[in-house]
């Protein structure tokens, strides 16, 4: 289980618990209301071992129409669990909120050919229910599509709650410009009907497409499209475009969008990032006009985990809500986090509620009624394309809105103070007070800030550890991100390999990656204060225990490019570890120290006050307000 993590069920059939209301308690008519006690039940509604003719599930879409139906659509792969094979969009209705579904209809069959990508929106002034799609030819593998990738959107619509379908038209002329050559996805999510503003009774849609000069593909674009006539017609609306460089490289690329109409009236647009210099975030915009135009283009939100996945947001009442994985290196733990400001911040992963500590992927989210929501979304405890499943929840099942953390000083110039996580306690230090972690939850986050990337600059980061564990990863200082093709560099004991070490990755260009590692020849367990150090300057990577050098030779490149992340002090970034023991200054400048300032630093913590990276004296905790 990732520690940090609020926990969840891992997975029930239909595991229940009932609202209890004020006329289930009885009592005196006087009696006060009763407060609704949490509510989760989930079941598996679509599984190839129970839905014959298929052999794989995916892509989740879920809509409640007029009359109060579940819609839940998805991708029925017949052959494999490939994106360009024999595709249909199918589809299960639910007439009771979601606890029972019936069985499943083939809505735009395939014919050998790939229909995906369903993006449902339901007119509530007519009842119509308009599902964009997007087909393809098959692959000859159907495991992808080459490039260019000849897709075209589509549309259905039902007038009988979902009973039947019209055949799909092609929407091309109306919506995909001859410069939108290669992929192009709807959705895959549902779309909305505005309310609010100027233009009520507004359909919309996301898009992601990407433009070929007839060797390579040389930009990406996101997009709204909007119907004003029940979607009869469709029109591009706000359009973000991001050039792609000769090298492949490019700053963003947000994919698979998921909009919101906020109470303010302005839609909230977040994507997926997809292969950008952001990745481990989610990417987001905003509309203040109905969804004709962006505010400001796309950018990553901070500190906002996630892989790089299709996610799912929903207004709920005072708070917005957005489903996707919380490991912000593979699709695995769903989770439910909350805004509370429209979108502007989000909660971290330490504040999320978490649904399922499978693998999980693809999600949607729909109201069901009151404060009861559901949830649709890829998950399995070996593949997140196991099965897709439908979880029922109420608000108080999620975890609720928790007050200010306690902090500690970060003494970099213009720094806010890091949050200190789980309970990390102030203990003796080398100089003054350090802070003891209990191995279970504790942790320091500092919150991203632009000074907290260091690029391809040299650097060196410095800092005291006292621990006795004898298994179990350590980790001490991670900056950067996670896993082996994201720029990172971290510092951490591994007692079951006898050794401590320091790993960097780097990238140059679209795709290159590299790594470099250097380890002392001890544990360095013994329960005694000990000074570390890495150093990246001249070529070399060099590893300090005790005044002691150990090096290797460096690699070249970027050691955080763009990612917004934030500096993890006593855990992993992802949250599957935490340090059991004790930590004390830990200081980093975006400079190499000669061998003489770090000897000053460990003997006397006299270091520079120029280049400061993040100081944390780590002497004093202050209580959150």
């Amino acid at each position: 289980m990732p520690s940090g993590l609020r926990t969840r069920p891992r997975f029930a059939l239909a595991t229940a618990v009932a609202i209890v209301t004020a006329a289930a308690l009885a009592g005196p008519a006087h009696a006060q209301p009763a407060k609704a006690v949490p509510l989760f039940e989930q079941r598996v509604i679509f599984k190839a071992s129970q839905d014959p003719g298929y052999s794989c599930f995916r892509i989740p879409a879920v809509v409640r129409t007029t009359q109060g139906t579940l819609l839940a659509f998805a991708e029925g792969r017949r052959n494999n669990c490939g994106d360009a094979g024999d595709i249909d969009i199918v589809l299960k209705r639910s007439t009771d909120g979601g606890r029972t579904w019936g069985p499943l209809r083939v809505v735009s069959d395939g014919g050998g050919n790939t229909h995906g990508n369903p993006a449902p929106v339901v007119d509530q002034l007519t009842g119509r229910i308009l599902l964009p799609q997007t087909h393809n030819p098959a692959s000859t593998n159907g495991n992808s599509c080459s490039i260019p990738c000849n897709r075209t959107p589509h549309l259905q619509y039902s007038d009988n709650d979902g009973r039947t379908w019209t055949r799909p038209r092609n929407l091309s002329a109306q919506i995909k410009p001859p410069n939108w050559n290669s992929w192009y996805a709807t959705g895959p999510v549902h779309g909305i009907q505005l309310t609010r503003g100027a233009h009520p009774g507004r359909l919309v849609f996301g898009v992601n497409t990407e433009t070929w000069n007839g060797s390579r593909v040389t930009a990406n674009h996101a997009a709204l499209i909007v119907s004003d006539d029940g979607g009869t017609t469709w029109r591009r609306g706000a359009t973000d475009t991001w050039p792609i460089a000769t090298n492949g490289t490019f700053r963003q690329k947000p994919s698979e969008v998921t909009l919101t109409e906020r109470t303010d009236g302005a839609i909230l647009v977040s994507g997926r990032e997809q292969d950008g210099t952001d990745l481990g975030h989610r990417t987001q915009a905003f509309s203040l006009d109905g969804g004709d135009s962006f505010v400001s283009r796309f950018r990553a939100a901070p500190d906002l985990y996630t892989p790089q996945v299709q996610g799912s947001t929903l207004q709920l009442g005072g708070r917005l809500l957005l489903s996707c994985p919380g490991d912000p290196d593979r699709r695995r733990t769903m989770m439910i986090r909350s805004s509370y400001d429209g979108g502007n911040t989000w909660e971290s992963v330490d504040r999320g509620t978490v649904v399922s500590e499978d693998w999980a992927g693809y999600s949607d989210l729909v109201h069901i009624g009151g404060d009861v929501v559901g949830l649709m979304y890829e998950g399995g405890a070996v593949d997140a394309r196991d099965e897709i499943r439908f979880a029922r929840f109420n608000e108080e099942w999620l975890t609720p809105r928790r007050g200010p953390d306690p902090t500690t000083a970060d003494l970099a110039p213009s720094a806010s103070r890091a949050r200190v996580l789980g309970g990390a306690s102030p203990t003796a230090g080398v100089f003054g007070n350090a802070l003891a972690f209990d191995g279970v939850d504790d942790a320091v986050r500092l919150p991203y800030r632009s000074q907290l990337k260091l690029g391809t600059e040299s650097f060196t980061a410095s800092l005291w550890f006292r621990y006795t564990r004898r298994t179990g990863e350590q980790p001490m200082l991670w900056m950067g991100g996670i896993g082996g093709g994201q720029p990172q560099f971290w510092l951490r004991g591994e007692p079951a390999s006898n050794r401590v070490r320091a790993l960097m990755t780097v990238r140059s260009g679209a795709t290159t990656v590299r790594s470099a590692s250097v380890s002392t020849t001890a544990a360095h367990n013994d329960g005694r204060w000990h000074h570390l150090a890495l150093r990246r300057g001249g070529g070399r990577l060099t590893l300090f225990i005790d005044g002691r050098s150990i090096s290797t030779a460096g690699v070249s490149g970027s050691v955080s490019r763009n990612s917004p992340f934030g500096v993890h002090i006593g855990q992993r970034m992802d949250g599957r570890a935490f340090f059991t023991g004790a930590i004390d200054e830990v200081r980093v400048w975006n400079r190499a120290l000669t061998d003489a300032e770090l000897t000053r630093v460990r003997q006397t913590n006299t270091g520079p006050s120029s280049n400061t990276t993040l100081w944390l004296p780590m002497n004093q905790v202050t209580a959150g307000g």
